[in-house]
């Protein structure tokens, strides 16, 4: 059950919140009203909270990530998983199907800031594929950071939800002011042979080989439902999907299915993928991993278990479900 929203009692709680509220504002357009409704506040509160936000310098050119994971929840996930650090996205919305856009928006601004917070000059970042990562993509500022490479985890792929994987990587670059690297190959294919086959190719190789010595990763987690996204791009059959969870999968990344304790679960499509290593994303010192709604709850888990996180994005009910299971 959804527990209401509340008021912050610290500092840190309400500089939390007043970014949250200054993304809603000033990054998504939404009206004072509108936000006040959402918040069950005051329109004067909201006025208020955003006079507070620029006069202690939450807004300037962006909303101050740093804030974002200062909250009591923020602080409490990060210790209990012996992360870096964590953002929490305070979107006010019911955690169902057709609010799902919204909070994910949302938790996409505040990975964009949380990007921004992370990356340094000279890093070599690897983006993922799917509707997380494209939110997150499209909700980056354009913030230069010198000397940055992208370099995209999955081969090309296309599904009726995101656009094609190679856009993540090519617009995150584009925001970051930053060289990008794809992956010139498809990133499933049709028989373990042909993948084999392209695996070998010196061009392929090169580009596999750079994932390998990553500074920072940005990824999301998918679900084991019938409804994953690896099934709506006909990734995955239903019968594989139904083989992986037999096996004990619990979560997706990049392609790739693992299980509660974030072990690597080798099942079909596992041999016609071409894509970042499970090993590839660990391997990176940075480790930002995205994730929005409940449903998720295990595959999240999972993920930090496994170690695929050193820095996380949620919004604020799936930070409670993580914390309170």
């Amino acid at each position: 059950m959804n527990k209401p929203p509340t008021l912050p009692n610290t500092k840190s709680d309400k500089d939390a919140l007043l970014s949250n509220i200054a993304l809603l504002y000033y990054g998504e357009g939404l009206t004072q009203s509108e936000i006040a409704k959402r918040y069950k506040l005051s329109r004067v509160t909201i006025v208020n909270m955003l006079r507070d936000c620029r006069e202690r310098g939450i807004v300037e050119i962006r909303v101050d990530g740093q804030h974002l994971a200062a909250s009591s929840l923020a602080r409490d996930l990060r210790e209990k998983f012996a992360l870096q650090d964590v953002y929490i996205a305070m979107d006010e919305v019911e955690d169902n199907a057709s609010r799902r856009r919204e909070s994910l928006a949302q938790v996409a601004r505040v990975a964009a800031m949380a990007i921004l917070d992370i990356v340094e000059p000279g890093d070599r970042i690897g983006v993922a594929w799917g509707e997380t990562i494209s939110a997150v993509a499209k909700a980056m500022p354009n913030n230069a950071v010198p000397d940055t490479k992208v370099c995209q985890l999955i081969g090309s792929q296309e599904s009726a939800r995101v656009p094609a994987s190679e856009i993540c990587a090519i617009e995150m670059a584009n925001k970051l002011g930053a060289q990008c690297h794809t992956l010139h190959a498809p990133g499933i294919l049709s028989s373990p042979e042909l993948a084999n086959a392209l695996k070998s190719e010196v061009t392929i190789q090169t580009q596999l080989a750079r994932l390998s010595s990553l500074d920072m990763t940005i990824a999301a987690v998918g679900h084991v439902g019938s409804d994953t996204h690896m099934a709506a791009a006909e990734i995955a059959s239903a019968a594989e999907l139904e083989a992986a969870k037999s096996k004990g999968a619990t979560g997706i990344i990049c392609c790739r299915y693992i299980d509660a304790t974030g072990q690597e679960i080798c099942t079909p499509p596992y041999s016609r993928i071409i894509a970042a290593s499970l090993e590839d994303i660990k391997t990176a010192r940075k480790r930002l991993l995205v994730v929005c709604g409940s449903d998720r709850l295990d595959a999240t888990r999972s993920a930090i278990r496994g170690g695929f996180a050193t820095h996380l994005v949620v919004d604020r009910i799936l930070a409670e479900e993580l914390l309170d299971s």
